[in-house]
C-alpha cells in the first residue's frame, strides 16, 4: 500500500489530466460491472461486459504506471507532456471502442463482419501501434539515460519494458491470425472471468503476463531497495534473476499456447 500511495500522489501531482483519465477508466470499470449484473447477453460464451471490464481495469493500471515511471526520466516538461498525452488519450479511445462494441453485443477485436466493425478494429490497431512505439522509445531511453532512481530499479524498469514489448508482439500474433485461440475457434470453455481457453492454446495468457511485467518487476526492485535494504550488487543480481524467470514464464506460456495446449486443463 505504501508504494501505491506514493505512485498515486506522484501521478496526481505531476499530471492531473493523466490521473483523471486513470480515474475515468476505473469509473468505466464500475459501469461495466453494473452492466455485468444487469445485462445477461452473451458473446463468445461469456457476458458481453466481461471483456470491457477486464480491459478498463488493466489499461487504467498501465496508464497509472506510465504516469509514475515517466517522472523518473530526465525529460523536459514538454516531452513528458507529449508522452503522457499519447499514452493516456490513445488508450482511452481504445477502451471507449471496446466498451461501445461490448454494449452493441459484438466483438471489438478481430471483427470484420461489417465496414463499421472493420474500421473500429483498424482504429484500435493504430492506437495500439502508437503505444508500442512509445514502449520501444522507453527501452531506448532507459538504456541511454540515467534515471532518477537506483541502478537496480532502473535495470528492473528496462527488463519490464522489454518484456512488455514482447507481450505486445504476442498481441500482434493474435491480430495476424484474427483470433486468440490456437487449435480451436475462439469461444468455448474457458476459465472464469479471464475466459482463457481450457481446451486449447490461448495466446492471451502470455500476452497478459507480458504486459504486466512493467508493474511486477519494478515493484520487486523497489521492495529490495526500500523495505528489505539489500546491498546494491545483490539487488541487481536478484532483479536480473527475477526478470529472467519472469521472461521465461512468459515465453513458456507463449510456447504452450502455440502448441495448442491450454494454460489450465480443467
Amino acid at each position: 500500500m505504501k508504494y501505491l500511495k506514493q505512485v498515486v500522489q506522484t501521478v496526481s501531482g505531476e499530471s492531473p489530466i493523466l490521473y483523471a483519465i486513470v480515474w475515468i477508466h476505473f469509473i468505466l470499470a464500475i459501469g461495466c460491472g453494473v452492466g455485468l449484473l444487469l445485462d445477461d447477453r452473451m458473446l463468445m460464451g461469456i457476458n458481453v461486459w466481461i471483456k470491457p471490464l477486464k480491459f478498463t481495469i488493466s489499461t487504467g493500471i498501465y496508464i497509472l504506471t506510465v504516469g509514475f515511471l515517466i517522472t523518473l526520466y530526465p525529460f523536459s516538461k514538454t516531452k513528458k507532456h507529449i508522452i503522457r498525452n499519447l499514452v493516456s488519450w490513445t488508450l482511452l479511445m481504445e477502451i471507449l471502442i471496446i466498451i461501445v462494441q461490448g454494449a452493441r453485443g459484438v466483438k471489438s477485436h478481430y471483427n470484420q463482419s461489417s465496414a463499421q466493425d472493420g474500421i473500429l478494429f483498424a482504429m484500435m490497431g493504430l492506437l495500439i501501434m502508437v503505444n508500442v512505439l512509445v514502449m520501444a522509445f522507453f527501452i531506448i531511453e532507459t538504456l541511454r539515460l540515467k534515471l532518477n532512481t537506483t541502478k537496480s530499479v532502473q535495470w528492473s524498469i528496462l527488463l519490464g519494458w522489454v518484456i512488455v514489448l514482447f507481450g505486445s508482439w504476442i498481441g500482434g500474433q493474435m491480430i495476424a491470425q484474427l483470433s486468440h485461440n490456437v487449435g480451436v475457434a475462439d469461444g468455448g470453455a474457458g476459465l472464469p472471468l479471464l475466459n482463457w481457453s481450457t481446451i486449447a492454446g490461448d495466446l492471451r495468457v502470455a500476452h497478459f503476463f507480458g504486459l504486466h511485467a512493467i508493474q511486477l518487476i519494478p515493484l520487486f526492485a523497489y521492495a529490495l531497495s526500500g523495505k528489505w535494504k539489500v546491498p546494491q550488487v545483490a539487488q541487481i543480481i536478484s532483479v536480473t534473476l527475477t526478470g529472467l524467470l519472469y521472461a521465461g514464464w512468459v515465453g513458456y506460456t507463449f510456447y504452450q499456447a502455440k502448441q495448442g495446449m491450454p494454460f489450465l486443463n480443467i
